[in-house]
């Protein structure tokens, strides 16, 4: 059973659990010189990283004896309604077994409702957030909320990461940025040839709690670069997602992640991405036991880490192939 809770509950949480984070034009490396135990996804399997060479996004290919899953890197963030080409994507539409779309969707159950109720009231606050911050942060997050067209009371919480997600959401809202493309338009596409689609739910009332737990100078930090990424602009992420629709995995990967990384020290979070994962490639194994060819859409940085789902995948045995083979 779903539960309705408010827009500061669900923006808070969804962009936690999701770890979904806005991309800045600044530039740092692709992958960590060693793993960061704060980030899952800091290191990259190199030889996985390479363009595309058919039109449009990039794909891998996992496969045994009968069966292929043609596996899609998806963006985490890109413009509503982006144009790209779908050519192969209808290609490999026609005759696929299942279309597995990113494991992404968020629910309260009513089982963690309670939960998720006492730690919403934990985190709210009759007085504006700004209020807790000193002259100089107060200045640079006044400035920000009212570029986006927010007045103080919107951010009414105890909580600086609370703030710091909020403050995302509302920075994708107005910027024209999604989480869901082009998940979304697959889905439909999917739905309209009569292709059976699997995307799984995630009941994270009992991550709601996990806000009021974080402490306080990650919180803090998290807070910060929301505030550096409303500052950059969307231009990173534009940029981003236009590599990604040409088929260029190193640019799509160039962007900034450090909002990701500090999402981490959330607790509870690691454990979620590490079971989002497995759940992910589990249910690319149960493709592969069908002959013939399923579709799997998987974010680019959770697909191509190491530990990650193809890597993962290898070291169970399954033929993994790079978007350099396609043909």
């Amino acid at each position: 059973m779903r539960h309705k809770l408010s827009a500061f509950a669900l923006a808070a949480l969804g962009a936690a659990c999701m770890a979904a984070a806005p991309a800045t034009t600044a530039q740092v490396p692709l992958t960590a010189a060693r793993p960061d135990p704060t980030d899952p996804d800091s290191v990259l399997v190199e030889e996985l990283v390479v363009r595309g060479r058919l039109p449009g996004p990039a794909w891998w290919t996992v496969s045994d004896a009968e069966t292929t899953v043609y596996v899609l890197g998806s963006p985490s963030l890109a413009p509503r309604r982006m144009a790209w080409d779908r050519t192969v994507f209808e290609r490999r539409l026609k005759g696929a077994n299942v279309v597995i779309l990113p494991f992404q969707q968020i629910r309260v159950t009513l089982g963690g409702a309670f939960a998720a109720a006492v730690a919403y009231l934990r985190l709210r606050s009759g007085t504006p957030f700004e209020e807790t911050l000193e002259p100089a942060a107060r200045a640079r997050f006044v400035a920000l909320r009212t570029r986006l067209g927010q007045p103080a009371s919107h951010y009414g919480t105890r909580s600086a990461l609370a703030a710091g997600l909020i403050l995302a959401n509302d920075n994708r809202e107005h910027t024209g940025l999604t989480v869901t493309d082009p998940t979304k338009l697959i889905r439909l596409l999917a739905r309209q040839a009569h292709v059976p689609i699997l995307q799984k739910s995630y009941d994270i009332g009992p991550l709601m709690g996990a806000i009021t737990r974080t402490p306080a100078p990650a919180a803090r930090t998290c807070l910060d670069e929301v505030m550096s990424t409303v500052e950059a602009g969307p231009a990173g992420t534009i940029a981003a997602a236009r590599a990604w629709a040409q088929g260029d995995v190193r640019g799509a990967l160039d962007n900034e992640r450090t909002f990701e990384r500090c999402i981490a020290s959330v607790p509870g979070v690691q454990a979620f991405d590490a079971q989002v994962k497995a759940d992910q490639v589990a249910a690319i194994e149960t493709a592969l036991k069908t002959p013939g060819h399923a579709i799997a859409v998987v974010q680019l940085r959770p697909l191509l880490a190491q530990g990650g789902v193809l890597d993962r995948l290898r070291s169970k045995g399954f033929t993994v192939t790079t978007p350099a083979d396609e043909e």
